[in-house]
């Protein structure tokens, strides 16, 4: 049996067998009828489902902020991805996964107890920017400190490392789920028009901007007046979006900002050398590297394949696994700090 690893995101759950590489991508939600509690769908077919559905079925998103807020539903979730890229199984699979680098005991515990539940012979955790520096063909293991900033969906990891191990970080829960809140809010604000999530989700996508474009780019999106009660369309363009998204990459700029602040003089010098390394979706906006470099001073550039950067290097992780107890972190910082994982 192939051992995997799985990227279990806000926004999306990457599953990396040994072996084959990414072997599913889904979106990490299901839909769940509200009047006997079951479970109807999963992964892209519900995320299809998103405000399409009657007021008795909820598309619902089993993680928020990095992390499991409705327990059951993310084993049944799991349960279900892990069954579907590995099929049926005899002999349960060794499985990473990777979990933000603020999370707390109960947390851990919460995401470790799920996955065994949900079908692995040996559940092992990894911290969210040791997967992306791996996935993203960093060196970790070297002496020389390297800094990477992993935006995904519900939270983004800010990490110092040297020598395998994290010296400085700092999660915030402010990434993609906030990038498209805050273009919900702008358009409405501006225009007093309501737009969906996954409409606010699409604009992002094709014309989010974050450093002003010399070509003026342009998406229509389509809601409803909230005067009228009507659908409108209304037209938005990337300057637009600079505005809209300033107040979530302001919050990410300055945590990457305050990582640097407490990076030791010797770790800094490397990380000033080397540059900055920016993984996951929320990496994709247009001129967030120009932007980071701007405030930071420091030169700063978006990892190869930025999406699957985490899966990947989770994945990787698995040739580490074979000395590790059960349950503890695949790279770890001290075992006071890991204590809840042993």
């Amino acid at each position: 049996m192939r051992d995997i690893g799985i990227d279990l995101g806000t926004s999306s759950v990457l599953v990396y067998m040994k072996g084959k590489g990414i072997v599913l991508e889904e979106p990490s939600v299901l839909a769940l009828d509200k009047r006997d509690g079951q479970v109807l769908c999963y992964g892209r077919d519900a995320w299809l489902m998103s405000g399409r559905t009657p007021p008795h079925i909820e598309v619902v998103t089993p993680l928020k902020d990095g992390v499991i807020s409705r327990y059951e539903l993310t084993l049944q979730m799991l349960r279900y991805f892990i069954e579907k890229a590995c099929g049926r199984f005899l002999i349960k699979p060794r499985v990473v996964v990777c979990v933000p680098s603020g999370i707390t005991e109960v947390e851990g515990r919460a995401v470790h107890d799920a996955a065994t539940q949900a079908g692995a012979r040996r559940t092992y955790l990894i911290e969210e920017p040791v997967a992306a520096a791996l996935g993203a063909g960093i060196d970790i293991a070297s002496e020389k400190g390297c800094l990477l900033a992993d935006i995904g969906g519900g939270t983004s990891d800010i990490a110092v490392m040297s020598a395998g191990k994290i010296i400085v970080s700092e999660s915030i829960k402010v990434a993609g789920d906030r990038f498209d809140e805050a273009i919900i809010r702008y358009v409405r604000r501006k225009y007093n028009i309501l737009i969906g999530e996954r409409t606010a989700e699409t604009v992002k996508r094709s014309i989010g901007t974050v450093w002003q474009r010399d070509e003026v780019k342009t998406a229509v999106a389509k809601g409803r007046c909230l005067a009228e009660g009507l659908p409108k369309p209304v037209t938005l363009s990337t300057n637009e979006m600079v505005e809209a998204l300033e107040e979530p990459i302001t919050a990410i700029a300055e945590a990457i900002c305050s990582v640097i602040e407490r990076t030791p003089p010797e770790l800094l010098k490397d990380v000033t050398e080397q540059g900055i390394v920016l993984t996951g979706g929320g990496s994709l906006l247009y001129g967030i590297d120009q932007l980071i470099s701007n405030v930071t001073g420091i030169p700063t550039r978006v990892a190869d394949d930025p999406l699957q950067c985490v899966a990947k290097g989770t994945g990787l992780s698995l040739d580490r696994i074979t000395d590790i107890p059960e349950g503890s972190v695949v790279i770890t910082r001290s075992k006071q700090q890991q204590r809840f994982l042993g």
